[in-house]
């Protein structure tokens, strides 16, 4: 079983930026960012193959937030610009070793491994 520990989370004011950090044991095929406000549903927003480097985002945060990969230190990042008050939930990465594709595309039953997850809150 894999082992995912998120952090980087915090608080930050509309606007700004933060970025998250996923510390792996090791990197699955495809590596994913979810989040999860309180009452929702837990949505994936960003998805990375591993082996190509390709990225899939989801609509809610296409041309704000950027996953990238660190294969020499097990470690997948999200770096989160111009963040809104919604995008204040749980961020949770998880990991599958089957093929990639976009978060529209694989849910969260489709992904194997799980953080704990790191709170982000954005205040206007």
């Amino acid at each position: 079983q894999v082992r995912l520990v998120e952090s980087g989370g915090g608080s930050v004011q509309a606007g700004g930026s933060l970025r998250l950090s996923c510390a792996a044991s090791a990197l699955g095929n495809c590596m994913g960012w979810f989040r999860q406000a309180p009452g929702e549903e837990r949505r994936g927003i960003a998805n990375i193959w591993t082996t190509t480097g390709d990225a899939f985002y989801a609509g809610s945060v296409k041309g704000r937030f950027t996953i990238s990969q660190d294969n020499a230190n097990n470690t997948i990042y999200l770096q989160m610009n111009n963040l809104k008050p919604k995008d204040t939930a749980m961020y949770y990465c998880a990991s599958r070793w089957s093929a990639c594709a976009g978060p529209e595309v694989i849910g969260s039953n489709g992904f194997d491994g799980w953080g704990q997850g790191t709170q982000v809150t954005v205040t206007s």
